[in-house]
């Protein structure tokens, strides 16, 4: 069978947002690459892949949670997220116990060790957030402050399932 042409991509229509959305789609990648980056050289311990530190700020915020659960909120394949607990209970980070709703299924809890991690990972990064805010001028902090509530918003029309911050 021969090769399938790759689809083209879509056109931006004159008038749309796809100039805005492409650069902040850039602005934002290169922020999470910038803050992996630097929080890594500047913290050298800060060895924790990032699914394991987003699986461990979900059950930061929604714990104990089923495997399954986990999935769901993270868009992953649950072998995947099992996977990611296994690592995760073996580093000591979580612990798997029964379900006290159904003794059948088990649930992940954050433990002590875990909560210490998310913490000291936690503080690493607004530790390094502030340094680059403080380095901007007056405007560009104001800017910044400013986008923050719209910036809530547009995550949450990207990920109407998360129980982010409301206004």
């Amino acid at each position: 069978m021969p090769p399938q042409p790759r689809p083209r991509a879509a056109v931006p229509v004159a008038g749309t947002d796809a100039p805005a959305a492409r650069a902040l789609t850039d602005a934002v990648t290169r922020l999470r690459r910038a803050l992996r980056a630097s929080i890594r050289s500047d913290y050298p311990w800060e060895q924790l892949p990032m699914a394991q530190v987003e699986l461990l700020q979900v059950l930061g915020e929604h714990s104990p949670a089923r495997i399954g659960d986990l999935a769901a909120r993270q868009r992953l394949a649950a072998s995947t997220v099992s996977g990611l607990i296994g690592q995760m209970i073996t580093s000591g980070l979580v612990a798997r116990e029964v379900d006290p709703a159904d003794r059948r299924a088990s649930v992940v809890t954050l433990t002590e060790a875990g909560r210490e991690q998310l913490a000291a990972w936690t503080q690493a990064h607004e530790r390094r957030m502030e340094a680059a805010l403080s380095s901007l001028g007056p405007a560009d902090r104001a800017a910044v402050q400013a986008a923050l509530p719209a910036l809530f918003h547009l995550a949450e029309h990207l990920d109407p399932g998360d129980d982010g911050p409301a206004d």
